[in-house]
């Protein structure tokens, strides 16, 4: 398993229709945890265009993670997680890995494991 390293993100909460029209420049994967919440990963040159001038836009530090291939997922994830996987792709999974909230983006290409700082050395020790 991958070690879980710290990830850097931009976090953007405001209402659900002014997310959905956001502009985002730079390369990242942009995740909506909520449809009031949206995190961009990897966002060391992200920037995001809002029509809402009260958005909450912050840099966040509080997520670790491992970008996985799917045969990766496939071996050291799946069998930890009680749920089923959604065929669609790009697509945001959530819930409890190995007993420890967590979140899986899928990609075609890439899996990228996230959850909490808090919780990054028990998910670690579980997955092992």
């Amino acid at each position: 398993m991958p070690e879980l390293e710290q990830l850097r993100g931009l976090r953007v909460v405001c209402p659900p229709d002014a997310l959905e029209a956001a502009s985002w420049t730079g390369q990242s994967a942009v995740l909506r945890l909520a449809p009031d919440d949206a995190l961009a990963i990897d966002a060391t040159d992200v920037d995001v265009a809002l029509a809402d001038e009260h958005a909450l836009i912050v840099e966040e530090r509080g997520f670790v993670g491992a970008w996985l291939t799917p045969a990766q997922l496939v071996e050291w994830v799946v069998p930890h997680i009680e749920w089923r996987l959604s065929d669609a792709r790009p697509a945001l999974a959530q819930g409890l890995i190995a007993g420890v909230p967590a979140k899986l983006w899928l990609s075609e290409e890439r899996v990228l494991l996230l959850c909490a700082t808090a919780y990054a050395h028990e998910l670690a020790e579980r997955l092992a």
